[in-house]
């Protein structure tokens, strides 16, 4: 089962941070293989979230995401609900300080059979890089 966690400062206030994660528009600024991202009119649990990421050979692979918990400035997670991998991401905020938030990030997915043998190695591959976009979200938010 291909999974990740990090945990990671970020030098800002829990909401700006919580706000920066939870707006979809940010991610193509952080997560670079996001190639199109549609935000909801509003977000909350239950909102879809319309997401095309750069799959082999470059080309577009749908990865739709639903929310799954949408608890402002502490609990963000989803569930991809397209694509051929259909991982769960779980973002966790908590005050670091007084201008400081930690935030840990997780993802992980079922995969079997015929996709287990096919695509353990790519989607652990894409997790880790997940995992390590968090740096550039961190100064990101950090220029701000």
């Amino acid at each position: 089962m291909p999974a990740a966690q990090r945990t990671i400062v970020i030098d800002r206030p829990v909401e700006a941070v919580f706000s920066f994660f939870s707006d979809p528009s940010n991610d193509p600024r952080w997560r670079t293989h996001v190639k199109e991202i549609q935000a909801p009119p509003a977000m909350r649990e239950g909102a879809r979230i319309r997401q095309v990421v750069a799959g082999p050979g470059g080309r577009g692979i749908d990865a739709d995401i639903e929310v799954t918990d949408y608890t402002p400035s502490s609990h963000y997670a989803f569930t991809v609900v397209a694509g051929p991998a259909r991982p769960r991401g779980d973002f966790s905020f908590t005050s670091a300080g007084p201008a400081s938030t930690s935030v840990t990030f997780s993802l992980s997915t079922d995969l079997s059979g015929f996709k287990k043998l096919l695509m353990s190695g790519a989607v652990q591959k894409s997790m880790d890089g997940e995992m390590a976009a968090l740096d550039t979200a961190k100064r990101l938010l950090e220029s701000e």
